[in-house]
């Protein structure tokens, strides 16, 4: 491999929200690109939070999806099944199918159709779990943020300098390991 094509796979990790935002941005200014960063952290950390762009997900799709079926399941209940009777009963002047508790039905069924697939997109889209071997370091699990810098177009010197002046505890080059 020659040196232009040098991939640098650094691992820097820093003890705050703010150093490692910063650590960002310096990094783009270093024509380092978002899909070349990963921000590790054990905390929930958002893009805004670091001034990244937004993740795109399939996630409210899904749930989109499990409240449609939600909602079919619930109208099938509601207005499907008193007709399935061989005789229904007509009781006075009422109709086979009652319309406060059929409202009930359906909004329950929509929810939990929807509560359902939201947690299995959330499963599916979080790649949950992953045997395949990780970049980590336990520091990660302590409270400290860790960002992932895997990049062939930048010099190396650079982006360790840099990170280091931002404050980075530690700056490694670092191998997948299964956790």
């Amino acid at each position: 491999m020659t040196e232009e094509n040098k991939v640098v796979d650094l691992l820097a990790v820093f003890s705050d929200l703010e150093p490692s935002a910063d650590a960002v941005e310096q990094l783009r200014a270093l024509g380092v690109r978002d899909e070349c960063m990963n921000v590790i952290s054990g905390v929930p950390v958002t893009e805004a939070m670091l001034g990244r762009p937004a993740q795109w997900t399939n996630v409210p799709r899904i749930a989109m999806g499990g409240a449609i079926l939600g909602f079919a399941a619930g109208a099938f209940l509601a207005f499907g099944s008193p007709y399935q009777y061989p005789f229904p009963i007509q009781v006075n002047t009422h109709s086979f199918t009652p319309g406060p508790p059929s409202v009930v039905v359906l909004f329950e069924l929509t929810m939990l159709g929807m509560l359902l697939s939201t947690f299995l997109g959330v499963f599916l889209d979080s790649f949950f779990p992953n045997y395949r071997p990780m970049k980590y370091v336990p520091e990660i699990s302590d409270g400290k943020i860790a960002i992932l810098v895997e990049c062939s177009h930048v010099d190396e010197k650079k982006v360790t300098d840099a990170l280091k002046k931002l404050g980075a505890e530690s700056i490694a080059h670092v191998e997948a390991q299964h956790l």
